[in-house]
């Protein structure tokens, strides 16, 4: 086989596992942000995510955020909480690119515990 062959072919097979290279902390570091952007937390911050709040547009998704307080006011989210996670998130990101998913996941831990339960 001459190599004007071998490297198209090459090129089409790690194109094709791009998507497979995802990580399970890339995962939750997308789900968090989906959190964060989330309609819930617009109410939390009292402004809309950039790209507007998202939706899960689950079936098992509530119509509305239940009633009522957390049993443990230590996870009352805040602005100032989403910020930090957010900012958290981030440097999961660098650290997930950086080949270091111990570090990354401790990160997201810490995302979720300054973000609260949210609406």
């Amino acid at each position: 086989m001459r190599m004007t062959h071998v490297l198209p072919a090459a090129l089409m097979t790690l194109a094709a596992a791009g998507p497979a290279l995802a990580t399970p902390c890339s995962d939750e570091i997308t789900t968090l942000e989906k959190r964060l952007d989330s309609a819930g937390a617009e109410t939390v911050t009292g402004k809309e995510p950039p790209g507007g709040p998202t939706s899960s547009h689950s079936d098992k998704a509530l119509p509305q955020p239940p009633g009522g307080k957390p049993s443990d006011p230590g996870v009352a989210p805040s602005a100032a909480g989403i910020k930090e996670a957010r900012d958290l998130v981030q440097k999961a990101r660098a650290e997930d690119r950086a080949g270091d998913a111990q570090k990354c996941r401790d990160t997201i831990l810490q995302a979720k515990q300054k973000a609260g339960a949210l609406p």
